[in-house]
């Protein structure tokens, strides 16, 4: 048995730098090309094959360890009750900032975890589509809170996962519009059963509003919470929005279209006044703190790279 250092502070995580965690994953091949990286990085991201090698591959596999395990306790239960296999798709939900990552995370993780055997049906679900539509959000006077935990239909979140949670042959969640910047009516993201749910959102790790009520987190299996520095996420989502300026605010059929037309000067100001009144409260307020929940935690540094990984352990 392995001596624990009284000198160093007792945590429920392991924590795990960069080198070591690259090092989990040295014997696997790249299942990945440059092109799938290109078309799976968000605007502003700079993930690389390196990263992907080093990082992401690393816990796919690890995430593929969990699914399998889980899976194998599902039978074993069911054996036990002498019942049939009942079970349900193992979910994973991701957390974190606007503007830190979170979306490519997901993207990739669902790219990688369907090419490990015991998962190859993944599907990706974002919380983006359980905001209520504008109108409501209007006539409630949240438009300016879009993001908080207050905007988002968090009974709809929750029944949806609790019928992915219960083994429903197929279950529809509502479908979102970054181009409208609202919810599409009559449109919908169709989950039949697949072996993985991904979850991601801002607030998908909030405990639950009341005691007695339950946490959207606690339908999931593992979670992710994506960190980085508040200034480093400022700058990158300053960077994103004028990237954005120059192309999808571009598209006259955009919500956003009004700024396309704004100067670098304008369209900083823009963004910051965004950031400081809207995301970085609402980061400070109520993402930052639902950290500690997560199963782990990736630790990025300026330059959008992760150099730590926190996991919790068993």
């Amino acid at each position: 048995m392995t001596a624990v250092d009284p000198t160093l502070p007792l945590s429920p995580y392991r924590e795990i730098d960069r080198a070591d965690w690259a090092r989990l994953a040295a014997d696997l091949d790249q299942p990945l090309s440059e092109t799938e990286v290109v078309e799976l990085r968000g605007l502003g991201d700079r993930l690389s094959l390196d990263e992907v090698r080093e990082v992401y591959l690393p816990l796919s596999r690890l995430l593929s360890h969990y699914a399998t395990a889980t899976k194998r306790l599902g039978v074993a239960t069911s054996q036990f009750l002498q019942e049939a296999d009942s079970t349900t798709p193992f979910v994973v939900g991701v957390a974190g900032s606007v503007a830190v990552g979170k979306s490519t995370i997901a993207r990739l993780l669902r790219e990688l975890m369907s090419r490990w055997p015991g998962t190859p049906r993944v599907e990706l679900v974002t919380t983006d589509g359980f905001l209520y539509p504008n109108a409501e959000l209007e006539r409630r006077g949240l438009m300016d809170r879009k993001g908080f935990p207050e905007s988002y239909d968090r009974r709809a979140l929750l029944e949806f996962l609790t019928e992915v949670k219960s083994g429903a042959p197929e279950v529809r969640a509502p479908f979102y519009s970054h181009m409208r910047y609202d919810i599409v009516p009559d449109a919908t993201v169709v989950v039949r059963r697949p072996d993985v749910v991904i979850v991601e959102g801002l607030n998908v790790l909030q405990p639950p509003p009341a005691p007695n009520d339950v946490a959207i987190s606690d339908l999931f299996d593992f979670s992710i919470y994506v960190d980085a520095d508040p200034a480093d996420v400022e700058k990158w989502y300053v960077d994103r929005f004028l990237a954005l300026r120059k192309g999808a605010f571009s598209n006259s059929s955009s919500y956003f279209n009004v700024f396309a037309q704004l100067t670098d000067d304008e369209a900083i100001a823009t963004a910051l006044g965004y950031w400081n009144e809207i995301n970085m409260p609402n980061l400070v307020e109520n993402v930052m703190p639902t950290k500690h929940r997560a199963t782990l935690v990736l630790n990025k540094g300026s330059d959008h790279a992760v150099e730590t990984v926190l996991l919790r352990k068993l």
